[in-house]
């Protein structure tokens, strides 16, 4: 789930150390695995609930996507939520976070690491091509 505020800046989050998948790094998406026979916007709400505890909110699809590396082959959907409230960390898988808006989004990715998988299939929708 792709995080925005009214004003459209986007909830970024610093994943902890202690994560097998990219630990101490940024990501934009707040989500998660979905579980066998859980289903998709179920699972969605779960993970922004368990991620950044964002509860409550409608859920804008924005489609489907694939992604592989070398570390990961996975098959996502995303959606979009608006949030003006306050964010928390309660499963301990988030250590940070900071709304910025896209063009700090924009320096933040040239200075900091980032979660590819999220910056491949969510940039677009924040980035769209010229």
């Amino acid at each position: 789930m792709l995080v925005q505020d009214p004003a459209d800046r986007v909830l970024v989050h610093l994943r902890a150390p202690t994560k097998d998948m990219w630990p101490s790094r940024w990501d934009l998406a707040a989500g998660g695995v979905v579980t066998a026979g859980e289903d998709w916007e179920a699972a969605a709400a779960r993970e922004l609930a368990e991620e950044v505890g964002v509860t409550g909110v409608p859920l804008e699809p924005l489609g489907s996507g694939r992604y592989e590396d070398a570390d990961v082959a996975e098959v996502a959907r995303m959606w979009r939520v608006r949030w003006d409230g306050p964010v928390t960390f309660a499963d301990g898988e988030v250590v940070e976070a900071r709304w910025v808006t896209v063009n700090e989004l924009r320096e933040l990715l040239a200075t900091e690491a980032f979660v590819p998988d999220s910056i491949a299939l969510l940039g677009p929708h924040l980035f769209p091509p010229a």
